[in-house]
């Protein structure tokens, strides 16, 4: 890692800054992006969240939700002059300025000093200054460590603690993945000896379910999951038709994944989904299968070793013809593998 003394020098006076996220922002996302910006307008800068696109209505509780900037046509003119117009860009929860879509070629042209924070694997080399872990458990806990770095821990309240907890809460499985560590918990427990309620933050995020998310997952379980026992692999192909019956939101197929890795000796799961842009994957694993690897290799992914996404651009029915393909190919890795 770089000397993080150059980072707090550059911000020991007011500047203009941005902060943005990967497209479709989940919980790690959404909380990093406002707690640092919590942080940050303490210290009297001037700073904008951008996301490249919606997120979930769950999240919308978040300290600074109202301010976030949603990225779209109508306002590409906005963004564009916020962007040029500043100083430092934060880059969080992200590898790869692929994953900003829209705003992404705005980000590389800028001159702005770029800074990165982000625990995904195999960073896309973009940023002036790189403030990267790939064995943290959330970029939430990244943003922690940085405060406790530049000596700003002081900083943190009780909204603050909020964001930061909803990302390490969810990028851990609510704290039952192997990336939880000794340092997650205690990191944990400073926040919520700050007096935040964390029991109300997770059903914030887990029991604002709508009637239509529910009749969706039960129609994904019944209809749409499919199993290969000789692969050890389970997974979910959902067409547009499918989100169209159930007037699908964003956040509605999120989690999809883990119930097809929760069948018993399942190794990989995936869920491939028809969008109006592409045909989008999210894989998970268990031991050492690397989803990331499997992900960069043939769907334009990545991510971390157990939990990776990816692209395609051809038809539902050839993405899911490619998947299966693919899958004789690790038939005795995935066998191997003792869940």
């Amino acid at each position: 890692m770089q000397d993080i003394q150059t980072l707090k020098e550059l911000l020991s006076s007011p500047k203009k800054i941005i902060i943005t996220t990967h497209h479709k922002p989940d919980a790690d996302a959404l909380g990093s992006s406002l707690g640092l910006a919590g942080y940050l307008k303490k210290k009297n800068h001037q700073v904008s969240v951008i996301t490249p696109s919606d997120y979930p209505d769950f999240l919308n509780w978040m300290s600074g939700n109202d301010e976030v900037i949603i990225y779209s046509n109508n306002i590409q003119k906005k963004v564009e002059s916020l962007i040029n117009e500043s100083d430092i860009i934060f880059c969080l929860d992200f590898s790869a300025i692929s994953r900003l879509e829209g705003i992404g070629e705005l980000i590389k042209k800028s001159t702005s000093f770029k800074v990165l924070i982000d625990h995904h694997l195999e960073p896309e080399k973009f940023a002036d200054f790189e403030y990267w872990f790939p064995k943290a458990a959330a970029t939430c806990e990244l943003i922690y460590d940085f405060l406790e770095d530049l000596g700003e821990l002081s900083y943190i309240d009780i909204p603050i603690a909020e964001c930061l907890y909803a990302g390490i809460m969810t990028d851990t499985g609510s704290f039952r993945h192997n990336s939880t560590s000794k340092k997650v918990h205690q990191i944990v427990a400073e926040l919520i000896d700050l007096g935040i309620d964390n029991s109300a933050i997770h059903r914030r995020i887990f029991d604002n379910n709508t009637e239509d998310k529910l009749r969706f997952l039960g129609h994904a379980l019944s209809e749409k999951l499919v199993v290969l026992k000789e692969f050890n692999t389970a997974y979910f192909v959902i067409s547009k038709e499918d989100l169209e019956k159930f007037s699908s939101k964003t956040g509605d197929t999120e989690g999809l994944v883990n119930y097809a890795l929760s069948i018993e000796n399942i190794v990989l799961a995936a869920v491939i989904i028809e969008r109006k842009e592409a045909i989008k994957l999210s894989f998970r694993s268990v031991g050492e299968f690397s989803v990331n690897d499997f992900a960069r290799k043939y769907f334009e992914g990545g991510g971390h070793r157990n939990a990776a996404g990816g692209i395609s651009y051809v038809s539902l029915e050839e993405t899911v013809k490619k998947f299966q393909d693919i899958l004789p190919l690790y038939q005795q890795s995935l066998k191997n593998i003792n869940k």
